[in-house]
């Protein structure tokens, strides 16, 4: 975290407690009081940065004190995931599942032969999946990956990996990790963009929502100077919220 403002910093500390499930639905949050001391921040402030989050949605405040709202209402932004890669190796939080459903060298989309500078009917790895959080279907995500990557990371191809990185078993979310690793590339530029729209067929049977509902589609480019390194595409159901800070 850069921001130098203490009540973002504050409300940014505990949003990624939360992201990351190490603070769970239900779980109580120390006191006014006790986060001050341990942010060495004023009241006021520990207040305003609480205030976001209820906003947010991501906690409820009783007479009993703040609690991580039991209804999961925000989900994690690209950049969001790209950030726990580097802290944790994994793109999922504590208590998220990744179920995929699809894993494939195929003849892309135009476009996206185009982002990966391909010349017309070449291939690329095509990796579609659904991330969860007990019942609850959070996205559906595409991922897309130069055709030479799954020369290197075999699990690109798979839709239970098993591949290592270092002593560590692959886990099927720690995929850029291993690409990253494989490859000595890494990913140094990102760009996110979204539109709210209506859940095709496929979208809404993987999501558990009725053909037409809202939902938040976005996608993202994560890249390094040599080129585009994952192409990502997604959607929400209409109750979750991407939010996140920045600085000008």
């Amino acid at each position: 975290m850069t921001s130098t403002q203490p009540r973002i910093r504050i409300a940014e500390f505990y949003r990624q407690l939360i992201r990351d499930g190490h603070i769970v639905p239900g779980d109580r949050l120390p006191t006014v009081r006790e986060m001050s001391e341990q942010h060495s921040a004023a009241t006021a402030t520990v207040r305003a940065a609480m205030g976001w989050l209820r906003v947010e949605g991501w906690i409820v405040t009783t007479q009993r004190g703040s609690f991580v709202a039991e209804q999961t209402t925000n989900a994690a932004s690209p950049r969001d995931r790209l950030d726990r890669v580097r802290r944790r190796g994994s793109v999922l939080a504590d208590g998220e599942t990744k179920r995929v459903v699809g894993a494939d060298l195929i003849v892309p989309p135009l476009y996206v032969a185009e982002l990966f500078d391909q010349d017309p009917g070449a291939q690329v790895v095509r990796r579609e999946y659904v991330v969860g959080s007990g019942a609850q279907r959070l996205a559906l995500e595409v991922d897309w990956y130069p055709a030479e990557f799954a020369e290197l990371v075999p699990d690109l191809l798979e839709t239970v990996p098993g591949q290592r990185i270092g002593d560590q078993p692959g886990r099927g979310d720690d995929l850029l990790a291993l690409i990253e690793a494989a490859t000595g590339r890494t990913v140094r530029h990102g760009r996110d963009a979204m539109h709210g729209r209506a859940a095709d067929q496929r979208e809404a049977n993987h999501l558990g929502i009725p053909t037409g509902a809202p939902i938040l589609a976005g996608t993202h480019e994560w890249s390094d100077d040599d080129g585009v390194m994952v192409y990502g595409e997604w959607c929400l159901p209409q109750r979750l919220t991407i939010g996140y800070e920045y600085q000008l």
